[in-house]
């Protein structure tokens, strides 16, 4: 399928402009979208499996529980699991098949989602004014606002304005607003990055983070990280499993810490479902990957399954180079120039996307070609063909 790809006048001036195409309202999605607090998780689509829209998408963006689509005329939709208010539709009822209207305040125009990624149970949404809406569970206070009631159902304004950059996971979020680095959350082993582990409902900067220029923002379940203009990448949060990439095992930091790496870094992707998972893997300036974390199942590409405190080589297979990077609970993702998504990792709901649900620490093609983006938090994942 040919695509023509067009870029969104009101993300011109975020720190990572949106290239979007202008095709059909249709996106695609698998393995298994969960909610824990006692709730059940959502059936396990072992391979693709298409939505429909009512317009054109322009973007995708995922919870642990919850799907997101952004179309052209600014309207978010969302389908999977609602029981926390997550749908945002103003009920707490799950819609896994047939999306719903994320309901905005009249007038709002959303004009970017967060890829990498969505708190526990929740939405984030930036509006093309700069500021940003989160809605669903509160009670750990990744959305700024107070633990009462632990559930907002639909979109309310968070108090952050001129926001550039966005990103939340588990029990957190981080927000470059005006040039320097918030974050609100429980602050589990340091993830707000503040110097503290002490939570806030309200934000609190990050500290080394001020007047940054930052290029992108990423979370996992208890860990955040900036990449910034330069290329030089920041993680902090927890380590128990290597998660920092900065030589040392198990000790996580409550400041941000400097991956040493060989190159700038151009594009990041980090991942966690839970303290017992979580790797991230970049793309340098000269086009080679390097991963790090957790690798019990497979997922930082190397063809082993042991952790690695330090960035380690990964390739992918002959011939093949991604141009997107994404990363699940313990499931990594490539999506090459032509559109062609490669995962590898646990597959054990259906993550991989093969139609089983064996893990592989192999690069596996999903999709042959034709996807533009590519979002996945924890055992879920959804493209935008």
């Amino acid at each position: 399928m040919r695509r023509t790809l067009v870029t969104l006048a009101a993300l011109a001036a975020l720190a990572v402009p949106l290239t979007v195409h202008a095709a059909g309202p249709t996106a695609e999605h698998w393995g298994e979208e969960f909610a824990a607090l006692g709730y059940p998780s959502s059936p396990h689509l072992l391979s693709p499996t298409s939505i429909t829209l009512p317009g054109g998408v322009i973007q995708v963006a995922t919870s642990n529980s919850t799907d997101y689509a952004l179309l052209s005329n600014g309207q978010v939709w969302a389908w999977g699991l609602g029981t926390q208010g997550q749908l945002g539709d103003g009920t707490t009822t799950t819609s896994l098949t047939t999306p719903v209207q994320v309901q905005f305040p009249a007038g709002v125009t959303i004009a970017k989602l967060p890829t990498d990624a969505m708190p526990f149970d929740a939405g984030l949404a930036l509006d093309s004014t700069g500021n940003v809406w989160g809605w669903g569970y509160t009670s750990e206070e990744a959305l700024c606002l107070p633990r009462s009631p632990a559930e907002v159902l639909t979109p309310k304004e968070l108090p952050l304005t001129h926001v550039t950059a966005l990103a939340g996971a588990g029990d957190h979020a981080v927000y470059d607003a005006g040039g320097t680095l918030y974050s609100c959350g429980e602050n589990h082993d340091g993830d707000l990055g503040d110097g503290s582990n002490t939570g806030s409902a309200t934000p609190v900067a990050v500290k080394g983070m001020a007047n940054q220029d930052v290029l992108e923002l990423v979370a996992s379940c208890d860990n955040s990280g900036a990449l910034l203009a330069d290329g030089d990448y920041y993680n902090w949060g927890f380590d128990g499993l290597d998660q920092l990439g900065d030589g040392q095992t198990g000790v996580s930091s409550d400041v941000p810490v400097l991956v040493n790496l060989p190159l700038p870094v151009t594009q990041v992707a980090e991942g966690a479902s839970s303290p017992e998972n979580g790797s991230t893997v970049v793309q340098l300036s000269d086009g080679s990957y390097r991963a790090w974390g957790d690798d019990e199942y497979g997922q930082l590409g190397d063809g082993h399954t042991t952790n690695e405190a330090s960035p380690i080589i990964f390739t992918p297979p002959a011939g093949v180079t991604y141009t997107l990077l994404a990363e699940g609970g313990a499931t990594s993702y490539g999506v090459t120039a032509t559109g062609a998504v490669y995962a590898w990792g646990q597959g054990t709901v259906g993550q991989i996307g093969n139609g089983k649900r064996v893990s592989t620490p192999a690069p596996t093609e999903v999709i042959s070609s034709g996807v533009a983006q590519i979002s996945s938090t924890a055992f879920n994942v959804t493209v935008l063909p």
